[in-house]
């Protein structure tokens, strides 16, 4: 905890479970959250408004970012800005571009220009962190979520990229790096050497916290503790005596041109 403590990056939980959310809530290590459609479907959430209010209304005092699921600019710029109005901690998150490849670019600008606070997500190139970069209103709030964990799973290390991505967001002093996606915690402490702002991390790696600073010969002791309890418990045994069968041998028939 204390080397979390030293961190200059923020952790925000990345999530849709209510009473989750709410009890990382009263984790002073939590400094916002994250969720889309995706983890509210997941999470069972059937109005979308009513979620999304109700988990305002419990967590009144830190970042939340909730995403439009619209695909066309116009209705983008709409959904964006009924989504901006449930709260004043409220970020919108745009998707970098919609289902057709086209760059949300023109979306982006608007409403930064407008004063939305907006979270750009999915994003995964240098050359989109430029272009969000370029049509982000200087005085106005915002997140740049690069899916370093995604990158990292197509073989490509994420740590040059997102050093990249803090030189390419200083001329924006008001726009954030993310760190989106970690696979582990080592993850939150790569994003802290690099210069992130945020890294959101999702329960089941949040759950890992605990491990951080753990003695590795007390850890290695344990794991070998699990091995032994489990084969001890599944009742294996290996009998010196017992002969492995002998796999039968099919008959082989000539081949007719060899017959």
């Amino acid at each position: 905890m204390e080397r979390l403590s030293r961190l200059a990056v923020k952790i925000f939980a990345d999530g849709a479970d209510f009473d989750g959310i709410l009890a990382l809530y009263e984790n002073p290590l939590i400094r916002g959250f994250t969720t889309n459609p995706s983890l509210m479907r997941k999470a069972g959430v059937d109005d979308y408004e009513e979620f999304a209010r109700r988990l305002l209304a419990a967590v009144p005092d830190r970042p939340i970012s909730f995403e439009v699921f619209a695909d066309d600019p116009r209705e983008m710029v709409r959904q964006a800005k009924a989504i901006a109005s449930w709260g004043a901690n409220v970020n919108v998150k745009i998707p970098v571009t919609n289902t057709q490849r086209e760059f949300t670019g023109p979306v982006i600008e608007e409403l930064s220009a407008g004063g939305t606070a907006l979270n750009v997500t999915a994003v995964m190139t240098l050359d989109q962190v430029r272009r969000i970069a370029g049509c982000l209103a200087p005085e106005t709030p915002a997140i740049v979520s690069v899916f370093a964990g995604r990158i990292a799973d197509t073989g490509v290390d994420p740590v040059p990229l997102m050093e990249e991505a803090v030189r390419l967001l200083a001329e924006r002093p008001r726009a954030e790096l993310l760190w989106a996606s970690p696979r582990e915690i080592l993850n939150v402490f790569q994003a802290d050497a690099v210069g992130c702002h945020i890294i959101t991390v999702t329960h089941d790696v949040l759950a890992k916290l605990g491990l951080i600073g753990k003695d590795l010969d007390l850890y290695s002791l344990e794991t070998v503790e699990m091995f032994h309890r489990d084969a001890k418990s599944a009742g294996y045994s290996i009998d010196p005596g017992r002969r492995n069968r002998r796999r039968s041998t099919p008959e082989l028939i000539p081949h007719p041109a060899t017959a």
